[in-house]
């Protein structure tokens, strides 16, 4: 049996918080299309999930960045991060970008321990004015660190959790399952069209993909 390891990490600082929330929605999404499919290359496939909480590593971080030394916790969540199969990025938005606390953990990674590596960008904010923070901070970021991070971002403002969204945007499940189903088509190797995309009548080919 293939086993494929996705991590989800979570720069949120309250408790509960909906950062750690949409992290929590993307995995299972991702997880659910490696696993539930029912294709070949889903067959035989373990999903390992884990979400980095980054408010519980705060200080851990702040010492790491004057010393230069991890603290056991923070050098296994560092450790699981780079030896991802695939990895997912939510960050609450703080001052029209990431947080401090979610760029200072991305800052401990070796420059080239994310190359190659299959990444969905999302973010939280409380209006969705600052929804082009996945496309000038977080994309740009991740493109330096020479990640492939697929094309749907994904950004929740307050009233997209009641399902109703933007009128000129899809609501938040299926921009979800989309996003998903492009990690999950990177991680098996066979491009962001591999995961299919969700509509009314279940999965459908990458060409119908918007």
């Amino acid at each position: 049996m293939r086993t494929l390891k996705l991590v989800a990490v979570s720069a949120g600082l309250s408790v509960p918080s909906s950062t750690r929330l949409l992290a929590d929605r993307l995995a299972q999404s991702v997880r659910s299309r490696l696993v539930e499919r029912g294709d070949e290359r889903a067959t035989d496939t373990d999903v390992q999930v884990r979400v980095v909480e980054l408010r519980e590593l705060a200080v851990q971080i702040a010492n790491h960045l004057v010393t230069g030394f991890p603290a056991p916790a923070l050098g296994e969540a560092i450790e699981a991060v780079t030896e991802a199969d695939g990895l997912i990025a939510v960050t609450p938005v703080f001052t029209a970008s990431y947080s401090g606390l979610f760029k200072s953990f991305f800052d401990l990674i070796e420059p080239d321990a994310l190359a190659g590596k299959p990444v969905l960008i999302a973010a939280t904010g409380g209006t969705a004015r600052h929804s082009l923070v996945l496309e000038h901070a977080l994309r740009p970021l991740f493109a330096y660190l020479r990640a492939l991070v697929v094309p749907t971002a994904v950004y929740a403002a307050s009233e997209d959790w009641g399902g109703t969204g933007d009128a000129l945007t899809d609501t938040l499940p299926v921009r979800i399952e989309r996003a998903g189903g492009e990690l999950a088509g990177l991680m098996t190797g066979g491009g962001v069209g591999a995961g299919g995309a969700v509509e009314a009548d279940g999965l459908v080919p990458a060409a119908r993909i918007a």
